[in-house]
């Protein structure tokens, strides 16, 4: 058997040849999950290597109501997605057969199949959804209508929504968190400079806190002692204790202008915060509340996403109208791909866990 490899940043492959020139494979390696089959090695003896295929990457294009599809081994956009009126948001279903595209201007759901992004329904009459979550226990689905002053909570029955609560809140809800047990929703104001508390099972607000300026993304701790907000109006994260009830700001940390939005780095321990302005990421200890790395990220990075192995981020560049991969270990931005206007959500079914 011989081999060759291409080690390219834009693919790698082994060409393998059987002893009895009985079959030709090439293996392919992306960024992720590796793309193969069985190879065949003569004399009946068979290697395993990896599944078939690839899920792809969605970017959702909120200035041109559409999802790129793109594909992670030719990093090119395969498809592009019709969707309603400014998408923003997405989240995968409890079954993990359907992500959920929120249209906020479109006031509709998009479903499309996270595996082969074919459409499968579009649910409408869902007045803004900005930003929307499933709680953990599966029973619940929440949206933050942006434009509205409200925050929404329905009941989820494994296929449908049937709205509980419409609870009117401050100036611009802007991103909402749900606690691991399922009985909190926290949900930044981003034009009142609020943090919020809703008990879900009775829907009620718990308590109101001010924060710094324009909250926006809200990200909790596994150990739901601490919510990390980010400020989009200044230059950090602000980390308040909300273990006794009403939260306390217990420290801000510094790590760019235009703090955003997060993403947990899969290992329990940190989490990314992109800062829009300062066009940087922030890697942040959350155990120690400080930030142990930096990345360039060009264009107005906003919502990320992490290869399943961890090493890459997946971030959409805001004013450029691409999504930029970043390599964790060479801090170096090593692709960018065209797609459309103002993208802001990020997405792959092959990511790394969400703690």
């Amino acid at each position: 058997m011989t081999a060759t490899l291409d080690a390219s940043l834009n693919k790698a492959f082994f060409v393998i040849f059987t002893p009895c020139a009985q079959r030709v494979f090439l293996v392919f390696r992306g960024l992720g999950r590796r793309f193969c089959q069985t190879v065949v090695l003569g004399a009946g003896l068979a290697m395993p290597i990896l599944p078939a295929l690839a899920a792809p990457i969605f970017v959702l294009n909120s200035l041109s109501a559409s999802v790129s599809v793109i594909d992670p081994v030719s990093w090119k956009e395969i498809k592009r997605i019709p969707t309603g009126k400014e998408p923003h948001h997405l989240y995968l279903a409890p079954d993990e057969k359907s992500l959920l595209i929120a249209n906020a201007l479109g006031d509709s759901l998009l479903f499309v199949d996270p595996k082969t992004a074919e459409v499968q329904r579009t649910v409408r009459g869902i007045p803004d959804p900005y930003q929307l979550r499933f709680s953990p226990d599966m029973k619940w689905f929440v949206t933050a209508a942006n434009r509205l002053n409200h925050i929404d909570i329905y009941r989820w029955d494994g296929s449908n929504l049937t709205l509980a609560k419409r609870l009117a809140t401050g100036k611009t809800p802007s991103h909402v968190w749900i606690d691991s047990k399922s009985t909190t929703v926290y949900a930044t104001m981003q034009d009142s400079d609020e943090l919020v508390a809703i008990d879900l099972p009775s829907q009620t607000f718990k308590w109101r806190a001010p924060t710094g300026a324009m909250p926006a993304d809200v990200f909790g701790t596994p150990d739901d002692k601490f919510l990390l907000i980010g400020l989009t109006g200044g230059d950090g994260v602000e980390v308040y204790d909300v273990s006794a009830g009403q939260a306390k700001l217990v420290k801000l940390i510094k790590t760019g202008q235009g703090a955003h939005a997060f993403r947990a780095a899969g290992d329990k321990r940190h989490v990314y915060v992109s800062n829009r302005v300062a066009n940087t990421i922030s890697k942040i200890d959350f155990l120690t509340m400080a930030v142990t790395d930096n990345y360039v990220a060009p264009s107005g990075p906003d919502c990320m996403e992490l290869s399943a192995d961890g090493r890459y981020i997946f971030v959409a560049s805001r004013w450029a109208g691409k999504l930029t991969v970043i390599d964790t270990q060479t801090r170096a931005v090593v692709r960018q791909v065209k797609v459309g206007k103002s993208p802001h959500g990020v997405w792959t079914l092959d990511h790394a866990p969400r703690q």
